[in-house]
């Protein structure tokens, strides 16, 4: 009997090019997707880190509409028998959602996902797709966190608290039900022609935002590393928590330089207010997460997932540079 798997938001990027591997498998039997919108549907207009895919149709899957709150996730998995769950779908980027609504999609989510996993006799593996905004980004904060690592001040935004509460929930449920294989994936700030996020839009129109009196060193990981480290996770079953970061950090200014972009400077004080002001102006896309990374930048040590026998094929600054590459061969609409 072949792998019965599940995957939270396929619409998603992540979600939708995870399905597509899955489906070219001989070995996964039953596919099925769970999500807030129904295939070939346009998705609203709330943005989410993993970007939604372009409207493409799957012969395998087996789609169910659900609302945010995944609440009727228990009962899927009891008719599906499904033995492994991807959830593709946490939101890190908070332009165009936040509140209740965030806190449904990544908190409460989670736990009706996790409750689900725990009642279904049949769940043998649990992946989450989380960020590296756990550790948190400060002056005193380590520059290479490995993944034991505790961050050192409270969360300072709404997207950082809602995913410590869900690593927080899915640690929980590892130490509860240690016959299930748990994994738990820290993507760092994602890059990529076709990544949907509040960096990518900004330096899309040109324009790279910074903090008067601040070049901070910063980190990414290229969109087919990040898939392809979660394509590893799934296909092999390999339990533990992992970053997932481009090897090296390059200062914002050359991120800026390398994609064309014109640097724009926010005030050193009363940063975050000038920056809502501005994303609610539609100006820019500078969310509070966005803010903190801008100011004290962001890195991690990338080590554990390449002991897997994991091999990054872009570097951060080869990140940047395909970004750069893409933007300069699409075409124009």
């Amino acid at each position: 009997m072949g792998r019965r798997i599940l995957v939270t938001g396929p619409a998603t990027l992540w979600g939708a090019q995870l399905v597509r591997w899955l489906e070219a498998d001989p070995e996964v039997d039953v596919i099925v997707g769970l999500d807030i919108k129904t295939p070939g549907v346009r998705p609203p207009a709330t943005r989410s880190p993993a970007s939604r895919a372009p409207t493409e149709v799957h012969d395998r899957i087996e789609h169910v509409r659900t609302e945010g709150s995944y609440a009727a996730l228990a009962s899927v998995v009891r008719a599906t028998q499904v033995d492994t769950i991807v959830h593709t779908s946490l939101v890190v980027d908070s332009t165009g959602i936040y509140g209740q609504a965030l806190h449904e999609v990544n908190v409460i989510g989670t736990m009706n996902l996790l409750a689900a996993a725990t009642a279904g006799t049949s769940v043998r593996q649990v992946v989450v797709t989380s960020s590296t905004l756990v550790y948190g980004s400060g002056l005193r904060d380590p520059v290479w966190p490995k993944e034991d690592m505790v961050r050192s001040s409270p969360a300072r935004n709404q997207v950082e608290r809602s995913l410590v509460e869900v690593e927080r929930n899915v640690g929980e449920f590892a130490h509860d039900n240690p016959a299930t294989l748990v994994s738990l994936l820290r993507l760092s700030d994602v890059l990529g022609p076709d990544v949907d996020a509040a960096i990518s839009r900004c330096l899309g129109r040109g324009i790279a935002p910074c903090i008067a009196g601040f070049d901070p060193l910063v980190q990414f990981v290229e969109q087919q590393d990040a898939l392809r480290a979660l394509e590893l996770v799934v296909g092999r079953q390999i339990p533990g928590t992992y970053n997932v970061a481009g090897d090296g950090r390059l200062p914002w200014s050359e991120v800026a330089s390398i994609c064309g972009a014109r640097l724009t400077p926010l005030p050193p004080v009363l940063t975050g207010p000038v920056a809502a002001a501005l994303t609610r102006t539609g100006l820019l896309d500078i969310p509070p997460e966005m803010v903190t990374r801008l100011r004290y930048g962001g890195g991690v040590d990338n080590q554990a997932l390449k002991e897997t026998g994991f091999t990054y094929r872009f570097t951060s600054a080869g990140a940047v540079e395909r970004l750069a590459a893409a933007a300069v061969t699409r075409p124009e609409m």
